[in-house]
């Protein structure tokens, strides 16, 4: 939780989420972090449990132990949600192990795959197509008709700000991008920023190497 959430909250929250969620079936470990400058706490669940049975955690699980460590540190009176990123406009994961993954020899060449792809495909065809992309514009408009359903409902209950506040932020909700389209974007403005002075870059290296040739045949005619 970011700071100045109390430690101690976090802790209390997070020990009635494993009693609850683990502790009869599956033994815990759980440990309070204050070093940094948000309080966090790190829980090892074993995934065998005493019956036998192993756990399945997949997407509906993951967000169903969110809404309820949400819940659990409401009741330690901590302001807390388990919205969806799409709901609340974001549609790129955050990547925590980017660092990591950056000096691997696999990952690097596989980013440069993926640059060089979007650079022969701008080139060709001015744009970029990703798959993904209806998928995300068909989340985006269902999104869209979930706000503005709840500006309505507000707005009906004499909550007039705070609908219009409800129908802004859907207005106002960042552009949709797969991460293909966002990778394009990071292209093109790196591109934008920098191409002249690689150009310049490259005019004189070549020029350079036109000087060495020309010294070299010098040279050899002097010989």
């Amino acid at each position: 939780m970011p700071s100045p959430t109390p430690s101690g909250a976090v802790l209390a929250a997070a020990q009635e989420f494993a009693s609850e969620g683990f502790g009869f079936t599956h033994p815990y470990a759980l440990a309070l972090h204050t070093h940094q400058r948000h309080p966090h706490v790190h829980l090892v669940v074993r995934a065998e449990g005493t019956d036998g049975k192993r756990l399945h955690i997949d997407r509906a699980m993951l967000r169903e132990w969110r809404e309820d460590f949400a819940q659990a540190l409401r009741a330690q009176g901590v302001a807390a949600n388990a919205t969806p990123r799409s709901v609340r406009g974001q549609t790129k994961r955050a990547d925590r192990n980017r660092n990591f993954r950056a000096n691997r020899r696999p990952a690097v060449r596989s980013f440069r795959e993926k640059v060089e792809g979007i650079a022969k495909e701008l080139r060709e065809t001015r744009t970029i197509t990703d798959p993904a992309r209806p998928t995300l514009v068909r989340t985006r408009k269902a999104i869209v008709v979930g706000w503005n359903d709840i500006a309505s409902r507000l707005e009906a209950q004499g909550e007039i700000e705070l609908g219009a506040d409800a129908r802004y932020f859907a207005a106002h909700l960042p552009p949709v991008l797969t991460d293909r389209e966002r990778l394009a974007v990071e292209f093109m403005r790196h591109v934008k920023a920098h191409g002249p002075r690689e150009k310049a870059r490259d005019d004189r290296d070549d020029r350079d190497d036109r000087d060495d040739r020309e010294q070299d045949r010098t040279i050899e005619r002097t010989r």
